[in-house]
């Protein structure tokens, strides 16, 4: 019996067949088909079948399933990857069964988006696979596998990817790399044959992941010509890979990386569930973009009104003075700031960053009286409190490294070497996991806390459980999801933002857990219009911390104007990391300008649709909100052009048919909006557009736009 699936979202079309029972493959994921019947898809599959290659493919039965199999003539990376002692290390899967969205399915079936899951087994080799391939509202394929042992002996895996063919049209790779203080760096390459392999090793995303891997048409753009794209939804080792044969078929896909030798063995009964794999298909990156950011707003919504938050790291580091962040919170409060975060060292012996990792008690040298005294002033003056936490970490200068120095993670024989002057906390050990956990929940329970910061600042190293040594990374990873879980059940209402050594744990995973990350440590604005601006390919505006600091900035020492700044950080979760009490009276002023004229066009900055465009000159920016109403648009200048003028910008993504007014943001008056300057159809400011503002180099203009009709 062969089954067909045939699902449509308004961009994207998904075609699924199982030949006689083999595991699915994929007959057409694009653009839209219109309506088909079965026939039309059996058309369909004979127009894509492959005819013998002589001293090539097989003569017949070639085909490449969603889990790629090496038995039906695929030469590329198997799907799956795993033995029995050397032995049941090639599987051939017969289906059993198909479900859409619950219900059993034969034959054909078509309709909108849905969920499909499709069971297969094989005896010889005593593996059972589940197999799910959703096309959500979005237009987004996602994907993911769970494999259950039936044989009486343990089956090791390995590895298990799952993968899409992409057209030979695609022929260019976008994905990113990237570390401390400069993630996400967009790398554009050519696929040729073989494989475009990024592997993530670290323990966590990392700074340097490939994020979320592109493929398509020559030339591709944030507007223009087909793309495909991948993203591992995992938060501890994974893979992104592209992959072309010798038969020019191609692929992409991904997965969790390469499973530490033994550390996922299934015995008799037990199963292994794939990360999910995010697939998204559009014209432009932006339409990939609108996916990835509807489907999180869909499946785990934040309030677009996000609060104003004050972190006090880069105001006071270490030196937790009572006096001095009391005072920091009554400035904050008088700038209109609706939240406050106290930041590293508030606990143990941690008065530097060698020590006290671990002990997650109020330290009695820095607050004698708790840190009731600023809670209920924070409380007091209207904004909500938070603290940071670094819960997957230890010192081994810490009361819990000494008293158990077997809950690091470590091969047997050596302690790992040392990062940052701290090790992992192996939260895979029960008692490990149990020590954390009751350790913030008493926190959490006496004090008003409705926010975490949650730090990760290294990556694991020889990740090893005491005291055989047994490979930890995937129960680490999984750990730390329960854990945030735990936490916010408890506490309902409580955010925890992902921060790990800035933005090294960023992906669609965590955020199913999380509810705002960390972009960088880095607070450079110009730096941060790079980083923001693809952190927005996988995560919408909302989500991402974004604050203004001091004028000198603590990465880079580079120093700008509190206008430029601002209006860099006002695209995001607006958030400032500033001594308040070094900061000028005019600064002040303007900060305070800044921040009300968030206030007011949050919910735009938070949810407007983005759009993103690459004017002609190098070192320009111009990115993004419309809503039905209103826009708002930023040019930004990183270098000096060679010309006065960098000429006409487009301003897309407005109704085209309404004519919109378009202002100016006066920066230097911290936020005054100037008369209109220009009256233009959606239509004619996409098309024709308008003459570039002249701004000096590493500044921003900021454009507003209201629809009149």
């Amino acid at each position: 019996m062969t089954t067909q699936i045939l699902l449509q979202a308004p961009q994207t079309c998904l075609v699924l067949e199982s030949p006689d029972g083999g595991l699915p493959g994929v007959l057409h994921w694009g653009a839209p088909l219109g309506e088909m019947d079965s026939a039309a898809v059996t058309q369909l599959s004979t127009a894509h079948s492959h005819a013998g290659i002589h001293n090539g493919l097989p003569g017949e039965g070639y085909r490449l399933a969603v889990l790629p199999e090496q038995w039906n003539g695929w030469y590329g990376h198997p799907g799956l990857s795993g033995s029995r002692h050397g032995a049941a290390w090639a599987p051939r899967f017969t289906v059993t069964s198909v479900t859409v969205d619950g219900s059993a399915v034969t034959g054909f079936h078509s309709g909108g988006p849905a969920t499909t899951i499709w069971t297969a087994s094989d005896e010889q080799t005593g593996l059972e696979l589940e197999l799910t391939i959703e096309l959500t509202a979005q237009g987004l394929v996602r994907t993911r596998a769970a494999l259950t042992n039936t044989g009486e002996d343990g089956y090791q895996l390995e590895q298990l990817l799952l993968a899409l063919p992409v057209p030979e049209r695609a022929t260019e790779i976008l994905d990113f790399a990237g570390r401390w203080g400069k993630e996400r760096v967009p790398l554009r390459t050519p696929l040729g044959v073989g494989t475009h392999w990024r592997e993530g090793r670290h323990g966590r995303t990392g700074a340097d992941s490939a994020f979320v891997l592109h493929l398509g048409e020559q030339g591709f753009d944030f507007g223009s010509r087909e793309i495909w794209s991948v993203h591992t939804a995992w938060s501890g080792n994974h893979v992104h890979y592209a992959e072309r044969t010798l038969t020019g078929d191609q692929v992409i896909g991904g997965g969790e990386l390469l499973l530490l030798p033994g550390e996922v063995v299934l015995a008799n009964g037990q199963s292994y569930t794939s990360p999910w794999l995010v697939f998204g298909h559009g014209t432009g990156l932006d339409s990939i973009a609108h996916a990835h950011h509807g489907f999180l707003r869909a499946t785990h919504p934040v309030d677009a009104e996000r609060p104003v938050t004050l972190n006090v790291w880069e105001a006071v580091y270490f030196d937790h003075d009572a006096d001095r962040l009391l005072d920091l919170a009554r400035r904050a409060a008088d700038l209109g700031i609706e939240r406050y975060v106290l930041d590293d060292g508030w606990f143990g012996a941690r008065r530097d960053d060698r020590a006290g990792l671990g002990d997650w008690t109020v330290s009695p040298d820095a607050w004698p009286g708790g840190l009731h005294p600023l809670v209920d002033e924070v409380t007091r003056l209207g904004m909500q409190f938070g603290l940071w936490f670094e819960p997957e970490m230890v010192n081994p200068d810490s009361d819990l490294a000494r008293e158990h120095p077997d809950w690091v993670l470590q091969v047997p024989g050596r302690m790992p070497l040392e990062a940052r002057h701290q090790w992992v906390l192996n939260l895979g050990i029960p008692e490990a996991y149990t020590h954390v956990r009751d350790q913030m929940m008493a926190l959490l329970e006496e004090y008003e806390i409705g926010y975490i910061k949650w730090d990760h600042n290294r990556d694991l190293l020889d990740p090893g459980t005491h005291p055989d040594g047994r490979p930890g990374v995937r129960e680490q990873t999984l750990a730390f999801y329960r854990l945030v879980d735990e936490l916010k059940a408890a506490h309902p209402g409580l955010e925890i933002e992902s921060c790990s050594s800035g933005g090294a744990r960023i992906d669609l995973e965590v955020m199913q857990h999380c509810d705002r990350v960390w972009v960088s440590d880095n607070i450079d604005p110009t730096d941060r219009q790079q980083m923001t601006r693809w952190t927005t390919q996988l995560l919408p505006p909302e989500m991402l911390g974004s604050h203004i600091a001091s004028g000198a900035s603590h990465t880079t020492g580079r120093h700008h104007d509190i206008a430029y700044r601002a209006a860099t950080a006002v695209f995001g979760h607006l958030g400032v990391e500033w001594d308040l009490a070094k900061a000028s009276d005019e600064e002040i002023a303007q900060l305070k300008a800044w921040i009300a004229w968030y206030k007011q066009n949050r919910a735009l900055l938070n949810r407007g649709r983005l759009v993103r465009v690459d004017p002609p000159q190098p070192g320009a920016f111009l990115h993004g909100v419309v809503g039905e109403d209103r826009a708002i648009f930023a040019l930004t200048l990183l270098e000096l052009p060679g010309t006065w003028s960098i000429g006409s910008i487009q301003l897309p993504g407005l109704a085209p048919d309404a004519t919109w007014r378009m202002s100016h943001l006066d920066l230097t008056a911290g936020g005054r909006e100037l008369p209109a300057t220009v009256e233009l159809t959606g239509r004619a400011l996409a098309t024709a557009g308008v003459r570039a503002p002249v701004i000096l180099p590493e500044r921003t203009r900021i454009l507003v736009l209201d629809k009149l009709s």
